[in-house]
């Protein structure tokens, strides 16, 4: 079974630094995503100052994915329960969508590459807990993977207990690459009930789905998995795409904070927090 390219090494998330992409999602008070909002009635302030939106998109384009299955010893009798989280997200995939699924505990490999096949590789269904957990260096490694995709919309969808323990990239490298080419990271929660961690580990995860623009599911399980997981296929069909570019035009590596404000009132608005603006080189 083949490695994800790049493992062990710092492939870069090549984006074009010039134009920065927001993909937003927006719900309102009862959690229902809203369509049909203008152009004209969206503000992004980067740095609180307000930028000039160039590129504005709120058609049902298509997305690409990767799902990260967590399978080292720490999941045991849940890499099934994982599975079929994955198969219900290949369920909902539509013609032109893309998805890529990889596992990892010690290693990270490769297990269906890049397609809109809804079926599941028979390889999925050999899977076994063992090893260690390399959770940041598998979704630093999916999101040079995406940053390739010519899709706008991309997003990792993370199935783990959250604990990692080999990873050499730190959780702020990880979401640079991530916030870099605009991927939202979904993490869910496959810890058990009781475990002493948990509560650690749910805070690590949600972490990188808030930083990021994506959410947390922290019930597994059931009819709350497969909710969860159609919500996940809507809300990256029915984001809002905004693009523009910045008024500071400095490449200093600093971070830079960007807020989305929509005119109608009483909205809730997730996108990714920021960016940090890449030296040049």
């Amino acid at each position: 079974m083949p490695s994800i390219p790049g493992q062990g090494e710092d492939d870069e998330v090549r984006v074009d630094s010039s134009i920065v992409l927001l993909n937003a999602s927006i719900t309102n008070s009862e959690g229902r995503h809203v369509t049909g909002l203008k152009k004209e009635q969206f503000k992004v302030l980067e740095d609180g100052v307000e930028q000039s939106i160039e590129y504005f998109s709120s058609e049902e384009t298509p997305f690409a994915a990767v799902i990260l299955l967590d399978t080292s010893g720490s999941m045991e009798q849940r890499v099934s329960m994982a599975r079929a989280a994955a198969i219900r997200f290949l369920d909902g995939l539509r013609a032109d969508d893309a998805a890529a699924i990889y596992r990892f505990d010690s290693k990270i490999e490769l297990i269906q590459p890049f397609s809109n096949n809804r079926d599941l590789t028979e390889r999925a269904f050999d899977l076994k807990a063992s090893g260690m957990t390399r959770m940041n260096d598998a979704i630093y490694e999916a999101a040079v993977e995406l940053s390739k995709r010519p899709e706008k919309r991309r997003a990792i969808i993370v199935l783990s207990d959250g604990q990692d323990t080999m990873s050499g990239r730190s959780t702020d490298k990880v979401l640079k690459a991530a916030m870099s080419a605009d991927i939202a990271v979904y993490t869910i929660d496959m810890s058990p009930v009781g475990d002493a961690k948990r509560t650690q580990n749910q805070g690590a995860l949600k972490n990188l789905a808030d930083r990021s623009g994506g959410t947390f599911v922290s019930t597994p399980g059931g009819a709350a998995m497969r909710e969860a997981f159609e919500g996940i296929v809507e809300e990256l069909g029915v984001q809002y795409t905004i693009g523009y570019s910045p008024a500071n035009s400095k490449k200093d590596g600093k971070w830079r904070a960007i807020e989305i404000r929509v005119s109608k009132p009483d909205l809730f608005i997730r996108t990714r927090k920021g960016y940090n603006a890449e030296k040049t080189k």
